[in-house]
């Protein structure tokens, strides 16, 4: 067989960073919806994973896209490969609206 045949696809998932007080480690959050198989109704299931992060500055907040690896820890077998500054943003607008509030009110 050759290289591009033998090469497996890894699984991506994309969720938003919910912890990143570790070192070189962030918790993701990924939201998937699913239709009950009964009533019919659209839930929405969630799992945490960790997932090793390196050169990159990821906040909580941020929306990354996780791909799976080779384990790398008892709970690490993914690793940040993409991630999007959406969480900074919002902390950003809400403290310039506080302090536009303060300012305000006094």
């Amino acid at each position: 067989m050759t290289d591009a045949t033998t090469k497996s696809v890894r699984r991506t998932l994309q969720g938003r960073v919910v912890s990143d007080k570790m070192q070189k480690t962030v918790t993701v959050l990924v939201e998937r919806k699913v239709k009950h198989p009964v009533i019919g109704k659209i839930m929405t299931r969630s799992r945490k994973y960790h997932a090793h992060v390196e050169g990159m500055e990821t906040v909580a907040g941020d929306l990354v896209q996780i791909e799976e690896c080779a384990p790398i820890s008892k709970t690490k077998a993914w690793r940040v490969a993409q991630g999007y500054r959406e969480g900074s943003h919002r902390l950003v607008a809400a403290w310039l609206l506080h302090a536009q509030h303060k300012r305000n009110s006094s």
